[in-house]
């Protein structure tokens, strides 16, 4: 079902107010926005060969279709689109799916603009203001970007600046986000960026994208701390790479031809610049959603966001662009189109999407992933954690773990593609052949000359052909340990029963020299371990030296508030963690070793990994409840049931078990008021999955003696367990006697 039908082509000048009248000249602008179709940088080859990013399906939809949909319901009227790799291919989806028609009221229109010699994000920016089209404030971003946030706060803060200071001319949307401790990562895959923010009004006042993670300390030039004696330093914000600038920012381009990377250069550019004095700001956003996807990590974790609606309305039962059977929305997060034809002994597990007219045979798996239209899959498959585009054929016994599967890729029986895997456009894999963990696989040849990160994403045919090996000795599924194949004069392999058809591709084009870090498959146990052993090492007393973000509680009056306010985001996170562990984002084994990480990130105890997993896990089952109390202790039973394992992991003492106890009060109180009468009954069950002992419920209860009537309303429910509990301890005493 198409969404779009029909849209207005703004015409090269965008939608400047006009006429004579002191009505137009009273009027503003309207609100227009610029949208990089292009990334400028490599790290989404062999893919972005042979399409352009912008155009690759993230849950069935190019991701430019989220971006524009979300530009138009923020109010945007004019958007100029900048195409240069494959710019054919751009325009042509701008047209089919209705974006570039006539525009009516409401609708926003959508003006493509095509270079062929720009190389980066700044010579964009110069293309679009040598042609004149924007005539006001505007939002700068990428075909990209994933958001539902509303842009009202942010445009009305940027416009109140530019009132009292021309000089501010930007407005960056940022968000809270703390980076992994052990990877120094986001959960996009992102490095962690460095920030100091003036409290009081929000300008940056630095910014550092390459931070040295070796030291534990960053170098600030000191006219900033002279100048500002009040600021805060943050590495726990993201940069969502959506920004409200004005006009100037396109002049600022155009005079200074050495700025081409938006952050790099520009940013840090004008930071620095004591002349100009232009001045850039922050908008945190604290509700909604926004990320952008800038590498293969962040393309599972959006789509896994997607496909839990934490993008609402971006979802799949919601938007479509495109002439096909609708998905539906069924119970564990599972959509699927009412084409599919499924085997009844097929599985389709918690959180997978499978497209129009594809089948799935028998005794098949496919958990937490995404199947495109038109895919034929055989018998007795695994699909885990991956994405299958449209029109792929997978044999019987294949078996797909956390990887990328472009479209009319052909598997057969038998082949196993492993963890991190890219295999590109129409790629063959031979029967029984095991391509190895983060292989990147495509018909077409690397090219060289690919050490720059601000390229454009077709081939340069200036830059010659590396000699990729093709596939000449993959392991077998079979008896075999290699196997042999031939090879044509150009060194592509040919197809047989056992051969594959591609090159492997090194990771020379991307910089990226540990795979793992940016890829769709879940960081390695032993390598989180062997992360979490070296930050254990560096860091054995666990001194808050080594978190710049930590306030200094011995000056700062407001210490309790801002601990409190320090543990509630490591609270946040812990839930995050745990929510991308039920949507099969991240390995159970692997859970522990993360929530290990975020307790360091933030020096905190075990006890307060207790209360916090504790959380999270309650929070679960609600979300699975219905409306009675019964379903709801159900589904609590089960989820303590499912996670006692990993919450005995934070109780190994009296006062670590107190802390579940505690916790479940607070949140019986405040927060999941649901549970309140349900207290007495799930706290036995405590007892018997041996979450919480014997001693920690009567010290629970014996602390609470003295204590106020309204703190002892939970102890008073329980008084016939409790008296159970003492009763069989002096039991225990007599027959010790």
């Amino acid at each position: 079902m198409s969404h779009k039908k029909s849209r207005g082509r703004g015409g090269g000048g965008g939608a400047a107010a006009s006429g004579d009248g002191h009505e137009d000249l009273a009027r503003p602008p309207p609100l227009q926005a610029v949208l990089l179709a292009d990334s400028f940088t490599l790290k989404f080859r062999p893919i972005t060969l042979e399409r352009p990013k912008v155009l690759l399906p993230l849950v069935h939809m190019p991701m430019i279709e989220y971006t524009l949909t979300w530009l138009e319901s923020a109010g945007v009227e004019d958007a100029f689109v900048f195409c240069c790799a494959h710019s054919h291919q751009v325009k042509e989806y701008l047209e089919k799916a209705g974006w570039a028609g006539k525009s009516g009221p409401g609708s926003m229109a959508v003006t493509a603009v095509e270079s062929h010699d720009a190389i980066s994000a700044g010579d964009a920016l110069r293309v679009i203001y040598d042609r004149g089209v924007i005539h006001g404030d505007f939002v700068l971003i990428s075909g990209d970007t994933v958001s539902n946030m509303s842009l009202k706060d942010a445009l009305q803060e940027h416009m109140d600046r530019k009132k009292k200071d021309p000089l501010a001319v930007m407005t960056m949307v940022i968000k809270h986000s703390k980076p992994s401790i052990l990877t120094h990562q986001t959960r996009l895959g992102n490095d962690e960026i460095v920030m100091a923010i003036d409290p009081e009004t929000k300008e940056l006042l630095y910014y550092e994208d390459r931070a040295d993670n070796s030291h534990l300390y960053i170098t600030i030039d000191k006219d900033i701390l002279n100048n500002n004696p009040t600021l805060q330093l943050h590495n726990d914000m993201e940069d969502c790479y959506i920004d409200i600038c004005s006009p100037e920012v396109l002049s600022l381009f155009t005079d200074n031809f050495d700025y081409q990377h938006l952050r790099r250069h520009f940013v840090k550019g004008l930071l620095v610049d004591d002349i100009m004095g232009y001045k850039i700001y922050t908008h945190e956003l604290r509700s909604g959603y926004a990320a952008r996807i800038d590498n293969f990590r962040s393309y599972d974790t959006v789509s896994k966001d997607v496909i839990q609606r934490w993008t609402y309305p971006m979802v799949p039962d919601v938007i479509s662009s495109r002439d096909c059977s609708e998905s539906r929305l069924h119970r564990q997060g599972v959509y699927k189109a009412s084409d599919v034809t499924l085997s009844p002994s097929a599985q389709i597990g918690a959180n997978s999407v499978v497209g129009s007219v594809t089948s799935i045979g028998d005794h098949c798996k496919v958990l937490n992933s995404v199947i495109g239209e038109g895919c034929k899959i055989g018998k007795n498959v695994l699909i885990n954690g991956s994405f299958i585009w449209d029109n792929v054929i997978i044999e019987d016994g294949c078996k797909v773990s956390n990887s990328l599967v472009c479209d009319g890729v052909h598997l057969r029986a038998g082949a196993i593609v492993e963890p991190g895997c890219v295999l590109s456009f129409k790629v063959e894999v031979g029967k029984n052949v095991v391509v190895p963990a983060h292989s990147k696989v495509s018909l077409l040849p690397q090219p060289s000359n690919e050490d720059s990160d601000e390229e454009l994403e077709y081939a340069d045919t200036n830059s010659g052909i590396t000699d990729s090996p093709p596939f000449s000795s993959m392991r077998s599924n079979g008896d075999q340990s290699t196997v042999p194949l031939e090879e044509d004069e150009s060194g592509t392999s040919e197809t047989g029963t056992c051969g594959v058809v591609g090159y492997i591709w090194t990771s020379v084009d991307t910089g990226i020299v540990e795979e793992w870090r940016q890829s769709i498959a879940p960081i390695p146990k032993e390598k989180l371990e062997e992360l979490l052993h070296a930050v254990s090492d560096d860091d054995g007393s666990e001194d808050e030296s080594n978190n710049p973000t930590l306030p200094d509680k011995d000056d700062s009056s407001d210490s309790v508030v801002e601990d409190d306010d320090h543990i509630s985001k490591f609270e946040k996170e812990v839930e995050e963690t745990f929510q991308r562990a039920l949507g099969g984002g991240v390995n159970r084994d692997n859970l522990i070793l993360e929530i290990n990480g975020l307790r360091l990130a933030y020096s905190l105890q075990h006890a307060d990994c207790a209360g916090a997993v504790f959380y999270s896990v309650m929070k679960s089952a609600l979300v699975a409840a219905q409306s009675t109390n019964d379903t709801l202790l159900k589904t609590t039973a089960d989820a303590l049931g499912k996670w006692k394992d990993l919450l005995r992991n934070y109780t190994k003492t009296v006062d670590e078990e107190m802390e579940i106890l505690l916790k479940f009060e607070e949140m019986c109180q405040e927060t999941t008021k649901e549970f309140s009468l349900l207290f007495p009954k799930i706290l036995p069950y405590l007892y018997d999955t041996e979450v919480v002992s014997e001693d920690a419920i009567l010290r629970w209860a014996e602390e609470k003696e003295h204590a106020d009537e309204s703190d002892k309303v939970f102890v008073k429910q329980s008084e016939g367990f409790i008296k159970w509990l003492k009763e069989a301890e002096e039991e225990d005493d007599e027959e010790e006697e």
